[in-house]
């Protein structure tokens, strides 16, 4: 007999499956032949799972690949596995956000305070690396809950305040900084370790991919236990073992190739902490269920007992927070605090790179839908096509455009996906 039914918002993982297609659970043939009927129908109804994503993942190595062999190579795939954690952190903090329904557009000048912020108290003036960082973060967290108490307590629109915030903090930045506009941090200090520390014996790396398969496969089990303890949907054991299989091998694939460069980066690793603890928060905890159904409606909310002033203040106070860590990494990765490149925290490319990281990877503009895990494929999109075309030489103005088109498409996507949703009465 087959188990059907909804559950909470899709993102990735062993989520539960979309209303009127369930997976059947009379064992392994029924399973994969409902699970293939189940992916078939979310591309034709364009919705961005993480299996379009990781199609368009999988094009976009291709074409660099063909274009410049160099891409592939284990030393720009370490690369890029460094590079994409100061704008996916920023990009984490957006998603809890978006999940209520709301924008942070300061993100980046927020970014850019918490380097400027480091570099002067410790370069400067002479702080212990430790505290200055600490200052840093709080200062993030602070500047997020300013954000959040006019957003929820006065009623200024989040849109308005975060981009009063954006010219705000990017004025504070440049008057920390200075005539100079940079001030370099020490290259064998705290900071600058973050980005280029490795763990140079493979076992770290394998134990890692041992670990999240592992952790992947036990969360599954448990989960389907759960619901089906419940009378709910759940996933039939051979899709369970399925998926954890093709995640061990692109889990044990990659941390091959890291080995074969210099091993596990000291900044993935924390990367993927904060994606494994966000997830957490937001789908295995009480006050994760309160923002998803924020998302869903204030008035029902509301009516359903959830403090909506406290909760939109804590999502601006974790956007802040992310956003002053990322923009410690992107400091270590330039081993400077610097608002006026491309690249730097502060720049308006940080901020728009985050955002079209949440969204690619399918949190939704319009709230309740996505995870942070989203994040994790949405930044490697972007990255990709940062590195690649960085490895053939094309100029930023390019970069910017193409970055813009795929930010577009994603959010048209989004929106096609929900129009399609309410034709058929689907929330």
């Amino acid at each position: 007999m087959a188990v059907t039914g909804g559950g909470p918002p899709r993102g990735g993982g062993a989520g539960p499956v979309a209303p009127g297609r369930g997976p059947r659970t009379r064992g392994w043939p029924g399973g994969l032949r409902d699970y293939a009927l189940e992916m078939r129908g979310s591309v034709r109804d364009a919705e961005r799972g993480p299996l379009l994503v990781v199609a368009g993942l999988i094009v976009i190595w291709i074409v660099f690949q063909a274009l410049d062999d160099k891409f592939l190579s284990p030393r720009n795939l370490s690369n890029l596995s460094v590079d994409i954690v100061g704008t996916g952190l920023v990009a984490v903090g957006i998603v809890f956000v978006l999940l209520i329904r709301e924008i942070d557009l300061s993100v980046g000048s927020v970014s850019g305070l918490a380097g400027a912020a480091f570099a002067v108290l410790n370069v400067n003036l002479g702080m212990p690396e430790w505290l200055a960082v600490i200052v840093a973060v709080a200062a993030g967290m602070a500047v997020g809950a300013f954000h959040g108490v006019f957003f929820a307590w006065l009623g200024v629109p989040a849109f308005v305040v975060t981009l009063a915030g954006l010219l705000i903090w990017n004025g504070l930045t440049l008057d920390l900084l200075g005539a100079s506009g940079t001030i370099n941090i020490d290259e064998e200090g705290l900071v600058a370790s973050l980005t280029s520390r490795h763990f140079d014996d493979d076992v770290a790396a394998y134990a890692v991919a041992a670990l999240g398969t592992a952790g992947y496969f036990l969360a599954a089990r448990r989960k389907r236990a759960r619901h089906r303890a419940a009378g709910m949907p759940y996933r039939p054991t051979g899709e369970i073992g399925l998926r954890t299989g093709l995640l061990a091998v692109l889990a044990f694939a990659a941390a091959h190739t890291l080995n074969r460069f210099q091993g596990l980066p000291l900044a993935l690793l924390i990367f993927l902490v904060v994606l494994v603890v966000s997830d957490y928060v937001l789908r295995r905890t009480r006050y994760g269920r309160r923002v998803y159904a924020l998302g869903g409606g204030v008035e029902a909310a509301r009516r359903a007992g959830i403090s909506v002033e406290r909760v939109r203040v804590a999502m601006f106070m974790v956007s802040g927070t992310l956003a002053a860590i990322g923009g410690l990494f992107v400091a270590s990765g330039l081993t400077s605090a610097s608002p006026t490149t491309a690249r730097a925290a502060g720049s308006g490319m940080l901020l728009i790179n985050a955002i079209a990281a949440a969204v690619i990877g399918g949190t939704s503009l319009f709230g309740g839908r996505g995870s942070p895990w989203s994040v994790l494929l949405g930044v490697l999109v972007i990255q990709s096509i940062a590195s690649g075309m960085g490895l053939l030489g094309v100029e930023d103005a390019v970069q910017f455009m193409i970055t813009g088109g795929v930010l577009l498409a994603a959010v048209a996507a989004d929106a096609l996906s929900r129009r399609a949703a309410a034709r058929r009465g689907r929330p």
